[in-house]
């Protein structure tokens, strides 16, 4: 006899249901004192049977006995040695077994779905809210600018465009009290990859330049608004390209823009 093809055939699964014919069972009782591998698989079977039972109802204590005479009531469940009677209804015990755990994977799975989909909820209610808290920062900011350009103290100086860009243009808002300067570069082109814009503080007679800082991340800043410290008695602001990380002196080759204060 070829034992491993018998074990998978399929016949031991029908004789654990108990849906075989009483001759078949008593063969298969037979096999089983004759050969240990088949004797050792069909305790395996019922074994599986019993765990799938466990996790369906956990807290019970089963046995495999117990546990068809659970599903079945008064149905009796025979072991290798004894004839199997009602098989039709064992196996509908046995059905029961494995729909309800069937039943509660498929509410467990159920439930982890909906658990994801509050999750992916709550996240895009963050992102809104912190978008709000973004937006309602960027006006306080907006607000805040505008009320300091708006100052009393503040002078205006109109950067205009030279020789390597006419069309360029800037303003310088100078708070001499704050020693703070806002440039707005709204009219200067996007430098150059490796380039930065520099400003520049002025005393003309004789021509001294002095820096006041760099135009950092000028791409991303949308209002081109940029504040600088200025403790210089400026006479003049000029704004030139330079390489990334400025230069000591401006080069006046790449003077973008130039202004010069009024004087009262």
């Amino acid at each position: 006899m070829d034992v491993e093809k018998y074990i998978t055939s399929g016949i031991l699964e029908l004789y654990i249901a108990g849906t075989l014919s009483e001759k078949e069972n008593l063969e298969i009782a037979n096999y089983a004192k004759e050969y240990p591998e088949i004797q050792k698989e069909i305790e395996a079977i019922e074994a599986a049977v019993l765990e799938l039972s466990r996790k369906a109802s956990p807290g019970y204590n089963y046995s495999f006995k117990a546990l068809m005479n659970r599903i079945n009531g008064d149905v009796k469940v025979l072991d290798i040695n004894e004839k199997r009677s009602s098989p039709f209804l064992s196996y509908i015990g046995w059905a029961a077994s494995i729909l309800l755990a069937v039943g509660l994977f498929w509410m467990y799975q159920q439930n982890q779905d909906l658990k994801s989909d509050i999750e992916i909820v709550e996240k895009q209610n963050i992102d809104l809210e912190q978008q709000i808290a973004d937006t309602d920062s960027s006006l306080e900011q907006t607000q805040d600018l505008l009320n300091t350009l708006r100052d009393k103290n503040i002078s205006v100086i109109s950067l205009g465009g030279q020789a390597v860009s006419p069309t360029s243009y800037a303003k310088a808002y100078w708070n001499k009290e704050n020693q703070k300067v806002f440039i707005d570069a709204k009219g200067l082109p996007e430098p150059p990859e490796g380039f930065v814009y520099q400003v520049w503080s002025l005393k003309l007679s004789p021509l001294t330049p002095t820096s006041m800082g760099l135009l950092e991340d000028f791409a991303m800043d949308e209002n081109k608004v940029f504040a600088l410290n200025n403790p210089n008695e400026s006479e003049a602001f000029g704004i030139t390209l330079e390489p990334a990380g400025g230069s000591e002196s401006p080069n006046l080759e790449q003077l973008y823009t130039l202004g010069v204060v009024a004087t009262s």
